[in-house]
C-alpha cells in the first residue's frame, strides 16, 4: 500500500517526471529501486565469480582472453551499480565481502523460481558451470535473457540507473554474441551436437525460470514507480523468440 508521498511521486512519474538522485525519492520508491539494483549487482558478482573459475578451461589463448574480459566487464557492471547504491548507505567493500559469490548448489538441484537465502542473485547463478562448452551455452542463453530483462528497465524513472543500464545492456549483448560465436567454432571443430544439446537441455529451463513467476504481484508497483513495464510472462516470450532462432542457427533445438 502506498503512502501519500509515494502516491504523489508516482503521479509525478506518470506525468513524465524523472528522479535525478537519492535525495528525491520516497521510502517506498527507494525500496523497489534498491531491490532491482541489488538483484543486478548480486547476479553480476555471482556470474563473474563463477565464470572466473572457467578461464583456464578455455581451449585456446584467444578464448582465455575472451573469458577474462567477460569476467572483468561483469565486475565492472557490478561496481558501477554499487556506486549508485552508496548514497543509500551501501558500502561497496563491505558488501563485496558479505557473501560467497562463487558458492553454488549441487548441479542436480532445480530451484525453479523459488528464491533461496543469502544474496539476491537470480537463481540461475546458483548453479555450477561444468567446463568451457557448458559456460558458452550458459553465457549465450543468459546473456540474451539479461538483455531482455534489463531493456525493460532501460528508461526507468531513476535517471542514474537508466544511464548505467545502457552500458550494462550493451555489455551483456556483447557477451551473448561472443559466447555464441565461440560456441559455433567449438561445434564446428567437434562436429558433435550431443554435448551442446545436453547443455541446452540443462540451462534453458533454468534461464527461463530467471524471469520469475508470470503472476508477480510487484509488477503494478514497479509500473507505478516507472521502474519496469512488461509482465514476466511477456519478457519470457520475448526471450524465447530471440533465443530459439539463435539456437537453430547452431543446429540446436530449443527445449522450452
Amino acid at each position: 500500500m502506498m503512502h501519500d508521498n509515494d502516491r504523489a511521486l508516482a503521479a509525478r512519474i506518470g506525468d513524465g517526471g524523472r528522479i535525478d538522485g537519492p535525495d528525491d525519492v520516497t521510502p517506498g520508491y527507494r525500496t523497489e529501486l534498491m531491490r532491482l539494483m541489488v538483484v543486478l549487482v548480486d547476479s553480476e558478482l555471482a556470474g563473474a565469480a563463477g565464470f572466473a573459475e572457467l578461464v583456464n578451461a578455455a581451449p585456446t589463448l584467444e578464448d582465455r582472453v575472451l573469458a577474462a574480459r567477460m569476467v572483468s566487464e561483469k565486475y565492472d557492471h557490478a561496481n558501477r551499480v554499487l556506486s549508485l547504491l552508496e548514497p543509500f548507505g551501501v558500502k561497496p567493500d563491505l558488501y563485496l565481502a558479505e557473501h560467497a559469490w562463487a558458492g553454488r548448489v549441487d548441479r542436480s538441484a532445480n530451484l525453479g523460481t523459488r528464491r533461496i537465502g543469502g544474496d539476491k542473485r537470480l537463481n540461475v547463478f546458483h548453479y555450477p558451470l561444468q567446463g568451457w562448452l557448458d559456460a558458452l551455452i550458459f553465457e549465450m542463453l543468459m546473456g540474451s535473457a539479461s538483455v531482455v530483462q534489463l531493456t525493460d528497465q532501460a528508461d526507468c524513472s531513476y535517471a542514474p540507473f537508466a544511464a548505467t543500464l545502457s552500458d550494462v545492456i550493451a555489455g551483456e549483448e556483447r557477451h551473448a554474441r561472443q559466447g555464441e560465436t565461440a560456441l559455433a567454432t567449438l561445434i564446428e571443430r567437434s562436429g558433435n551436437l550431443t554435448r551442446p544439446q545436453a547443455a541446452v537441455a540443462y540451462w534453458q529451463p533454468r534461464v527461463a525460470a530467471s524471469f520469475g513467476r508470470g503472476d508477480s504481484d510487484r509488477l503494478e508497483l514497479y509500473r507505478a514507480y516507472g521502474l519496469k513495464k512488461a509482465a514476466n510472462s511477456d519478457l519470457l516470450g520475448a526471450w524465447q523468440n530471440d533465443i530459439g532462432p539463435r539456437l537453430s542457427k547452431l543446429g540446436l533445438e530449443s527445449v522450452t
